[in-house]
């Protein structure tokens, strides 16, 4: 079996979902997990706690099952290491971006936006920052046509340390990304820690002037 079936068959079977597997420099394997997630849950249909998170507890079994898995299947590793997402988690799915929604996320696209960009933006430009919402099909969509997401962001002038801003400047236009996930090379949560609790707070007006 591909190291990919093993460990997700293996996460699954615990009760987890497999968020993402890297192999590293002295024969290190990553593996990293999450709790499920439904919309369900989210909108507080659960009669369950509010949301939760992977503890240490959890990724001590996961490691447990883990190993005995890779040994059966003869898997070459040197260390396994088991943890929950950072708050730069990858986004690959259409249930991680449903997830997600309304938080500040990064996107690289595949291919640079060309003359797509309207002169909006630089044609050259792949890497954007922005806040996450989703695109409403359109009526005679078909029903095999893959979920349309959008990043939404303002890219304001960057100011010099001590430079005030007038009041009566306008603020800058609201800017929007619409993608499916087949454009996509990589998807994040933007690392943007909050003091408030665990949970990412949603910026609205995330400032994307350094991902040109």
């Amino acid at each position: 079996m591909a190291l990919k079936d093993i460990v997700e068959q293996t996460v699954a079977g615990l009760g987890y979902d497999l968020v993402e597997i890297e192999r590293s420099a002295g024969g290190l394997l990553r593996i990293t997990i999450d709790l499920p997630w439904s919309p369900a849950v989210a909108a507080g249909e659960s009669t369950g706690p509010g949301e939760q998170f992977v503890t240490v507890e959890d990724c001590e079994k996961v490691t447990r099952q883990l190993q005995y898995a890779l040994e059966v299947d003869e898997v070459d590793y040197k260390r396994l290491e088991v943890s929950s997402p950072g708050i730069d988690r990858p986004l690959r799915h259409d249930q991680d971006f449903a997830r997600f929604v309304g938080h500040v996320i990064d996107v690289t696209l595949k291919q640079p936006l060309g003359s797509a960009a309207a002169g909006q933006v630089s044609p050259t430009r792949k890497k954007f920052r922005g806040v996450l919402e989703r695109v409403e099909p359109a009526t005679d969509a078909s029903p095999q046509a893959e979920c349309a997401w959008q990043i939404v962001w303002r890219d304001e002038p960057v100011t010099k340390p001590g430079q005030k801003i007038s009041k009566k400047r306008p603020p800058a236009p609201t800017q929007a990304l619409g993608f499916v996930l087949s454009e996509l090379k990589e998807a994040r949560l933007a690392p943007i820690v909050s003091f408030k609790g665990r949970a990412q707070a949603p910026d609205p007006e995330p400032q994307p002037s350094d991902l040109n």
